[in-house]
């Protein structure tokens, strides 16, 4: 019996010591350090936090422990590589959590080695805002491609519910269609102009808002040197008040296929097909990874949400520098720094998400120099159509549950009054004849 109980304790020793040594030996990228973070970053509520304690994250397990004390810290891109056999975590459900989940890397984002440096003086970048350049991180990753997702990655990202991760996803089903996603030729998605004479890249991001219905702002749009769509964007007969321009075209599967079924009626045929658009999509939920699948591969979906659609032959030019996916990452920072809602403590958590438009003004600010914003939601909507193009209604609009309007009324007014943006909030003449 002794000799039994000797015989496992050298077992259990040498055991252990093999352990040892291969975790040792365990490459160092392996571990990353994470900040954790006192409350939540709020834009123009408060300051934003940095704290000073780190955790160690093995993003195989999900555990953690207390490390050395470290500043802001985030993943490189150099750091999804596989470097262990380690397997997906099990499936996380939104409906197990009555809020918004916590995690210590919650505020953690994958980012570029290197940030564009602009030349120009006006630079959003040199921006003396504080607040603002404490929640910017001007080397976010914008863009998912293939080699982004490998399982490590994926043990993260699946802690966060879409668009903001993948949370309830099957990673093979995700990873298919990630790996089909072309690196993008160029990392900057907008050239500063060849006639520029200051360096700068001025762009107009336009909403669909009521606001500029009789606004007769076309031809100022258009002048700038690139302007920003989303969604319905129609412009046929709205020229005078929106104009005909189109650089970037943000978009999901379901807002662009819905937009030319609904928007028929006022003109929109067809998503924008400018001479040298480029193409950028929030990839929202699982039917927008099965819709990539159908575009990327050219071919007519035969399962899914979009079973029978031909995704590719909504586009024009579809070449590798002239489409563009948005990371979880860059949509979950926006989230997180700069449009935190209430909502993300109610039941309905999960269904909460900025619009589309407001991740277009972001990008937006990521991208250009300087931005003008034209349509977007502002405090005194109600004297406004839903849309500009609903020229003989006064449809109102409507507070969906999934975004916070009135959150990002205050946003854009806060970052306009920070010389953040230039927001068109329209200023009615008075009558000369009322007294």
């Amino acid at each position: 019996m002794q000799s039994q109980v000797v015989t496992v304790a050298a077992l259990l020793f040498c055991c252990g010591l093999i352990y040892f040594v291969i975790w040792n030996k365990m490459p160092s990228s392996r571990v990353v350090h994470l900040p954790t973070r006192k409350s939540e970053f709020f834009w123009g509520r408060g300051k934003f936090i940095t704290t000073t304690v780190s955790l160690f994250l093995n993003l195989s397990s999900g555990k953690t422990s207390k490390g050395a004390s470290v500043n802001r810290t985030t993943l490189r891109t150099s750091e999804l590589k596989h470097q262990i056999d380690i397997t997906p975590i099990p499936i996380l459900y939104k409906k197990n959590f009555t809020k918004l989940p916590k995690w210590d890397f919650d505020d953690v984002y994958v980012q570029r080695s290197d940030a564009r440096r602009p030349v120009c003086s006006k630079s959003l970048q040199n921006s003396k805002d504080k607040e603002f350049q404490e929640a910017a991180m001007w080397k976010i990753q914008l863009w998912l491609h293939n080699g982004h997702l490998n399982v490590t990655e994926w043990n993260r990202l699946a802690h966060f519910n879409n668009p903001f991760g993948f949370m309830e996803y099957n990673y093979t089903d995700i990873k298919r269609s990630v790996d089909l996603i072309p690196k993008p030729k160029y990392d900057q998605l907008l050239p500063v102009p060849s006639g520029s004479t200051d360096g700068c890249i001025r762009c107009a991001v336009v909403g669909n808002g009521g606001i500029l219905n009789g606004s007769k702002m076309g031809t100022e749009i258009d002048s700038h040197d690139y302007v920003f769509r989303v969604n319905g964007a129609v412009t046929k007969g709205f020229e005078e008040d929106v104009g005909n321009k189109t650089s970037v075209y943000v978009h999901t599967s379901f807002s662009l296929s819905q937009s030319i079924i609904g928007l028929g009626k006022y003109g929109f045929k067809s998503i924008p097909h400018d001479e040298g658009i480029i193409y950028v999509m929030i990839p929202e939920g699982l039917r927008d990874f099965e819709w990539l699948e159908g575009l990327l591969e050219k071919k007519r979906m035969t399962y899914g949400y979009y079973k029978g659609y031909r995704p590719f032959t909504y586009y024009s030019d579809l070449r590798e520098e002239k489409f563009y996916v948005l990371h979880p990452d860059f949509l979950r920072y926006i989230r997180n720094r700069f449009m935190p809602s209430q909502s993300l403590e109610k039941s309905y958590w999960a269904i909460y998400r900025p619009t589309n438009g407001a991740f277009m003004l972001f990008l937006a600010l990521h991208t250009c120099d300087i931005v003008n914003v034209y349509g977007f939601i502002t405090a005194d909507h109600s004297k406004y159509p839903n849309y500009y193009f609903h020229r003989n209604t006064k449809s109102k609009v409507i507070f969906y549950i999934n975004h916070d309007y009135n959150m990002e009324i205050k946003t854009w007014k806060k970052l306009h009054d920070a010389g953040i943006i230039n927001l068109y909030q329209r200023e009615e003449k008075p009558n000369p004849s009322v007294t």
